[in-house]
């Protein structure tokens, strides 16, 4: 204890002061001690007061500022102590640390208690003040940055946070993805299944994971969807053929001629519009097949808001419904398709029954009775819900009958017309099929498929209508596209009214290592983010990857978001680093290193240019 004191001391003696602390409870001294005293071994090296225990007393002695600053240390370690925490030389460190530096006026024992995951005796929490301050930021903002060198936690602590939110259940599932730049995202090129391919990249976010999540569970959790893990490039797919059909406001649009801006329909029927387009390339194509017959075609990693009896409501990509197509129910329509109200020059009632019955009324005073009998003109078709249910009504009260709970069999035999009685079922929430020659529609409980007296009364409402799954086949392959919507289910309607979305809605997004993705990538990404969602985005702008010149997307992301709110940048440094205890020393040598340099090389840049300019003829006048 002399040789630590004299480190410390100086010529001039300053005034020395003595003052105690008691400890009542015999276990807080034996955790303040240590194992064989290595707490306090290294307390006597680390303080300048001088430091004696007997029995339940701790007497410091020293200069006023040393034992008060000895006094808040014990105060902390006692209170991480009687928290519940096993003291450790580490912990000890830290804490130190901490109260030396007193960063942001953080309690040390607030930041060392702070629980973020428990599982088989072993507990997650910050262990810096950086650290809590970035996991509080996560509990706090939607998007947040954690920029800072290796070791610091940034990866681990996400990866808890979304594990805990996930349990918590205030997402549906969790994502998690890294560039893959050291194959150059090549990854054809190298040998192996894509799992097989991918693994080496991805492998830190499994190590991370089953550090957090049993993991005899994780296979399941990945089978349902419910853990995602996939590199960059593999997420960027989420599309549909550049002519799929989208509903609009105004009719059927192709998907690959919209806009940022204009109006698609949702799944509540009302407009939303289109936040982004993203064009994708040539992409491998499915056809996603519903029971009745409804289809429309996508990528493998496109994505479907299902329910299945098994595991509830989730959001699954084209591939995974592929395994097992007809366990899952896709949604419906939750109110009928607004379009526009339009005038029509006759009653919408009559007009299909005299379709039906083929004996057209005039379309207006004086005017010619229709002469092409199996024809409805497109104002009756993209009408008001109103008009569009009088429509239908007359169709099946010419040619249909109630066939069961919910039930309407239509027996008509134009082609055109059974075309229209679909579109207008569909369009109402609805869901048709063909059974032999006549057509089936499953009505919603509200809805009254006939006027006619006779035929209301042996109609009874039933079920609500359902859409299951029936096959995912191979389609080829096709220039595709994504959109994002504003819908706050982010989805849209496509061909045959089937509902399906591209955006990460309830989820914890995790993207790791992104000093590696460019400001397209890093743009990509993040307007990736739907409702009830988060994302993390760490990385070390020091160790950046990219091939040439390329610029990093987190380089930029700064100065472009800085202004977006909820939006939060926290930055960890050399003080974060929960490695050994060299690895923050290493950090700040290769700061300090890397900032004499640049400063030299500025300078041999500055003396190039004067040389150049020395040897440059003068201008004659």
């Amino acid at each position: 204890m002399a040789e630590a004191m004299s480190e410390h001391s100086s010529s001039a003696t300053p005034p020395q002061s003595q003052l105690k602390i008691t400890v009542a409870e015999p276990r807080t001294m034996m955790s303040l001690l240590g194992s064989n005293d290595e707490i306090l071994r290294y307390l006597e090296r680390a303080l300048r007061a001088d430091v004696h225990v007997r029995g339940d007393e701790i007497t410091i002695s020293g200069t006023p500022k040393d034992n008060s600053d000895a006094e808040k240390l014990f105060k902390e370690l006692i209170a991480v102590v009687e928290k519940g925490e096993t003291l450790t030389v580490d912990i000890a460190r830290r804490t130190l640390g901490m109260l030396e530096k007193s960063v942001g006026g953080e309690r040390p024992a607030e930041v060392l208690t702070l629980n973020i995951l428990s599982r088989r005796g072993r507990t997650i929490r910050p262990k810096t003040v950086g650290q809590k301050n970035y996991v509080d930021a996560i509990d706090e903002h939607t998007i947040v940055f954690g920029i800072g060198p290796a070791g610091t936690g940034k990866t681990y602590l996400a990866m808890a946070k979304a594990v805990q939110a996930l349990q918590a259940k205030q997402v549906s599932r969790i994502i998690l993805t890294r560039p893959a730049v050291e194959a150059g995202e090549r990854l054809g090129y190298l040998p192996g299944t894509l799992n097989e391919k991918i693994d080496p990249y991805l492998r830190p976010l499994y190590d991370a994971l089953h550090d957090m999540v049993d993991p005899e569970s994780i296979p399941r959790l990945m089978a349902s969807g419910t853990i995602e893990v996939a590199p960059l490039a593999y997420m960027r797919g989420r599309a549909q053929p550049v002519d799929t059909k989208v509903l609009t406001p105004e009719g059927w649009r192709p998907i690959g001629e919209l806009t940022v801006g204009d109006l698609v329909v949702g799944s509540n029927g009302e407009p939303t519009p289109v936040l982004g387009v993203y064009p994708q390339g040539v992409k491998e194509t499915f056809r996603v097949t519903a029971r009745d017959g409804a289809s429309v075609l996508a990528t493998g990693d496109h994505l479907w808001a299902v329910a299945s009896d098994a595991e509830g409501e989730q959001v699954l990509t084209t591939a995974e419904l592929a395994a097992e197509p007809g366990a899952y129910r896709l949604p419906l329509l939750s109110g009928a398709v607004r379009f526009p109200s339009k005038q029509v020059p006759t009653d919408a009632y009559a007009f299909a029954l005299s379709l039906a019955v083929e004996a057209p009324v005039p379309l207006m005073p004086g005017a010619p009775p229709q002469t092409t009998l199996d024809f409805t003109p497109h104002g009756y078709l993209y009408n008001t819900p109103s008009v569009r249910h009088a429509f239908l009504q007359g169709l099946l009260d010419a040619d249909g009958e109630a066939d069961g709970p919910g039930l309407v069999r239509y027996k008509g035999a134009s082609p055109r017309l059974r075309e229209d009685v679909v579109f207008l079922a569909r369009s109402l929430g609805a869901v048709t099929e063909t059974d032999g020659d006549d057509l089936l529609v499953r009505l919603p409980e509200a809805f009254a498929p006939f006027r006619s007296a006779r035929k209301s009364r042996g109609y009874t409402a039933g079920d609500a209508p359902v859409r299951h799954l029936a096959s995912i086949t191979a389609e080829g392959s096709a220039e595709a596209v994504c959109i994002q919507v504003a819908a706050a289910d982010s989805l849209y309607v496509t061909e045959d009214f089937i509902l399906t979305h591209n955006t990460l809605n309830d989820a914890f997004i995790i993207l790791d290592e992104a000093q590696n993705t460019t400001p397209e990538q890093m743009k990509m990404f993040l307007t990736r983010l739907g409702f009830g969602s988060k994302v993390v985005v760490t990385g070390d702008v020091t160790q950046i990857d990219l091939p040439g010149a390329a610029v990093s997307g987190l380089k930029v992301v700064r100065d472009i978001l800085a202004d977006v709110e909820d939006v939060h940048f926290a930055t960890l440094g050399s003080a974060d680093v929960v490695r050994h205890r060299l690895v923050g020393d290493i950090v700040d040598a290769y700061a300090k290193w890397d900032a004499t340099h640049r400063q030299e090389d500025d300078g041999d840049q500055g003396q190039h240019r004067q040389r150049r300019n020395d040897r440059r003829p003068q201008q004659r006048h």
